[in-house]
């Protein structure tokens, strides 16, 4: 595990609350390459966003360690950017305002005010929303908002970009073209990328890996599928490719059938 960009080794948490206490992961072992797009797929309870948490650094795990190009991670840092399903946007500032206070956080001293506010348009022009950079939050639509949070995640540069379901909240046609336009970031940039979803088609149209988590309480990875699509791709002509179809059957029948364990558990 030690030569991966991302290790998470060991991972379990457990939380307490009184004289109860919830084992939400257990053993959660994954490395990720350096550009390596990963997306984490499991129902609702399985931990899934807890695991990202801990990543962040927002969470600190009960067992087990994360390191990220070879440093532990233990607290939140710009090395890892959060792009969450709510925008978390400031509502009294401008879209060009919310990035730049991001910019200014992490690059303040290294580059001059000129140099960041290039990069601030730069990185808004990167999710095509330069024209909207004097407008506030209550002025753009849910899609849009989440173009600014992906631009202000992305430029702080970080080493890794992390998902929490960033296009839950949208309909369908501005969630197709919001992942079109992360493909093509991801494609351009070379970022490492791990999402969480629960989306199957979006899981395989975006990912180079899918990790699939049992249900909880104690989830653990279940089974991790390779998505061997070739890049760019193209989600009209996916529609009927073969390696695609057995790609979200596979996932759809591991969440099937683990749902299909709880119902009969229950």
């Amino acid at each position: 595990m030690a030569n991966h960009y991302l290790s998470i080794e060991g991972i379990g948490k457990t939380f307490s609350r009184g004289n109860s206490t919830t084992e939400v992961l257990r053993d959660v072992t994954l490395g990720v390459a350096k550009g390596e797009y990963v997306s984490i797929i499991g129902h609702s309870g399985c931990g899934k966003s807890t695991l990202l948490n801990i990543v962040a650094g927002l969470t600190r795990s009960t067992v087990g360690a994360v390191f990220l190009d070879g440093s532990v991670v233990d607290d939140p840092g710009p090395d890892r950017a959060v792009v969450f399903q709510n925008h978390s946007l400031l509502p009294w500032l401008t879209v060009q305002e919310n990035v730049a206070l991001a910019v200014d956080k992490v690059f303040s001293g290294k580059k001059s005010a000129a140099e960041r506010s290039e990069w601030t348009m730069h990185n808004l022009d990167l999710v095509h929303m330069g024209h909207a950079r004097d407008k506030r939050p209550a002025e753009i639509s849910g899609g849009m908002k989440q173009r600014v949070g992906i631009a202000r995640a992305l430029a702080m540069e970080p080493k890794l970009l992390l998902l929490d379901e960033p296009f839950g909240a949208l309909d369908a046609l501005t969630r197709a073209h919001l992942q079109d336009q992360v493909m093509q970031i991801h494609q351009s940039l070379g970022n490492t990328v791990i999402m969480i979803t629960h989306d199957v088609d979006e899981a395989v149209l975006l990912s180079d890996r899918i990790v699939m988590m049992t249900n909880g309480p104690a989830a653990r990875i279940g089974e991790v599928l390779d998505v061997t699509l070739e890049r760019p791709r193209n989600r009209i002509a996916l529609a009927s490719d073969r390696t695609y179809l057995k790609c979200r059957e596979a996932v759809l029948k591991f969440l099937y059938e683990r749902h299909r364990f709880v119902e009969a558990a229950e």
